[in-house]
This record gives C-alpha cells, sequence and structure tokens, in this order.
C-alpha cells in the first residue's frame, strides 16, 4: 500500500492511496470531504489509518485538503489580522475563505445584496469552540449528504461573517477549546465516513454502539444509551473474572445483561442522557 500527497498547482492537497489490488466501489457516487486549512500536511496522518483510508480506498469517500493560503492577495500570504474594538489574537479573515469555498462548490454564495442558496446535499461546517456540541445525531445527518466542507478555524477566531453568511453552521467537538481545527475536522471526518453504506465490514457493527438506538429499547423508553461493556480473553486475569452470563451460551440472558449494563454505565458517566442530573 502507497499513500500519496499530492500538492497541486493552484494550491490543492490531495490525500490518497493506491493500490493496484483494490475493487472498485459498488457506490455510484462517493461522499466528498473538502477540509480548508492553514495546515493540509496535518492530514495526511490521520486520515490513512483503519476505517477512513479503506473507505478512500473503495471509492465510498473522497477527501480533498486545500491549503488556504492560496487564496491570498500579498506576498506574505496573510490570512488573519488584527480584530475590529481591540482584543488579544488575531481573527481569519473572510476573503480567503469565502474564495476558498466558492472555488471548491464552483459557485458564487453571493453578497449582502442577493445570497445564492447551496445544493441540499452540501453543508459547509465552520469548526469552532462557540459552534453547536457534534453529536452521533450530527453524524447520522452528515452521513446522509453528498458534501461535507469543513472550515478549520485558527488564532483567536473566525470573522463572524464567514458564520453568518458563508458556513451552513458551527460545530464544536466537546466543551474545551484546542489550539485549531484541524483535528475536530478530522474527528468530524472518521465519524461521518464509518456510517457510510459499505464502510463497515459488518454494517450490524454500529447497531448497539453507544448513542445508538438499542435492539429491543426503544429511545422513548430508555433515551440514549452507551455501548456495554466488551469481555474477551482470557475468562479470568490476575483475578477478574469475566461475567458469567457472558460465558453461559444463553443469547436471551447475554442481551438482557448487556442493555442492563448499558444503562447502568450510561447512568454512571453520562446521567445527562438519561434526563437525570449529574
Amino acid at each position: 500500500m502507497k499513500s500519496i500527497a499530492t500538492p497541486f498547482r493552484d494550491g490543492s492537497f490531495h490525500v490518497r492511496e493506491h493500490d493496484s489490488n483494490t475493487l472498485p466501489s459498488l457506490h455510484c457516487k462517493a461522499m466528498q470531504f473538502d477540509l480548508i486549512t492553514i495546515f493540509p500536511e496535518f492530514f495526511v496522518g490521520p486520515l490513512d489509518h483503519g476505517i477512513v483510508r479503506r473507505a478512500k480506498e473503495a471509492g465510498i469517500a473522497q477527501i480533498h485538503v486545500q491549503d488556504l493560503r492560496e487564496f491570498t492577495k500579498d506576498r506574505h500570504r496573510t490570512v488573519d489580522d488584527r480584530p475590529f474594538g481591540g482584543g488579544e489574537g488575531m481573527v481569519l479573515k473572510p476573503e480567503p475563505l469565502f474564495e476558498a469555498v466558492e472555488k471548491l462548490l464552483g459557485q458564487s454564495v453571493g453578497d449582502a445584496g442577493e445570497k445564492r442558496a447551496l445544493g441540499t446535499g452540501t453543508a459547509i461546517v465552520l469548526m469552532s469552540a462557540a459552534g453547536r456540541l457534534f453529536t452521533q445525531e450530527t453524524v447520522r445527518r452528515y452521513a446522509k449528504l453528498e458534501r461535507l466542507v469543513l472550515i478549520c478555524g485558527r488564532y483567536e477566531g473566525v470573522d463572524e461573517r464567514v458564520a453568518e453568511h458563508l458556513a451552513t453552521e458551527e460545530i464544536c467537538v466537546g466543551d474545551y477549546v484546542l489550539s485549531g481545527g484541524e483535528l475536530p475536522a478530522a474527528i468530524v471526518v472518521d465519524a461521518v465516513t464509518r456510517l457510510l453504506p459499505g464502510a463497515l465490514g459488518n454494517e450490524a457493527s454500529i447497531e448497539n454502539e453507544s448513542f445508538q438506538d438499542y435492539k429491543g429499547m426503544s429511545r422513548a423508553a430508555r433515551g440514549v444509551l452507551l455501548d456495554f461493556p466488551h469481555y474477551t480473553r482470557p475468562a479470568e486475569y490476575r483475578g477478574w473474572k469475566v461475567p458469567e452470563v457472558l460465558i453461559g451460551g444463553n443469547h436471551a440472558e447475554v442481551a438482557k445483561w448487556r442493555k442492563q449494563k448499558a444503562l447502568e454505565k450510561t447512568r454512571r458517566n453520562r446521567p445527562e442522557l438519561q434526563g437525570e442530573n449529574g
């Protein structure tokens, strides 16, 4: 297997794998991910492994990394400037971000006089600590799209006109602040890719994961659940034994045990998912 990172003349940075033995995808059209960043090399490693790599090889997902600095106009390739009103840090300018997105989409998004509508299968997402929380429900919604454009913020923040008039939504991956949007964008790509049809070898793998609806247990009745505990061999390690119910071979009892333990773990680690106070 050979990983190829190709910088094109227009400034784009395409990450792909080549394998002469790869079978063609059964999908008519791959989902397109576009990542806009000032650090395109960041994505060479995180997107070269596991399910994401296999999805690219199979033609299920296409990932395009765009260097934002290619849309600057000065010799210093400046993408940021001081904030109006004063304050600490620098702010990403709107011009290169608007122009980068428009080039990728092949259309103008308009201006204050007339805003152009996007296709229903495309979302432009600004990765921002001030955004809505990224959840499994968001993942399921994104997995139904044809194209996802991810804007990676940096510095103190991004000009608000990007959030208001370019991005279709702002997303954060947790209640904490990171140095940039590249790592959150990689998280989004990974989470969404694994829900694309054909990305997982066994589609049943996602049925009883954390934040999914468990078989035989409705969300309305139980709320959102975390995953149940997992065990593997050896059956005993340093005196800690695998629960007997998992070894007995009674599948009905195993299913009952897993549902109960999932509920217990959810109430212990994420009680808010059950509508309880932490």
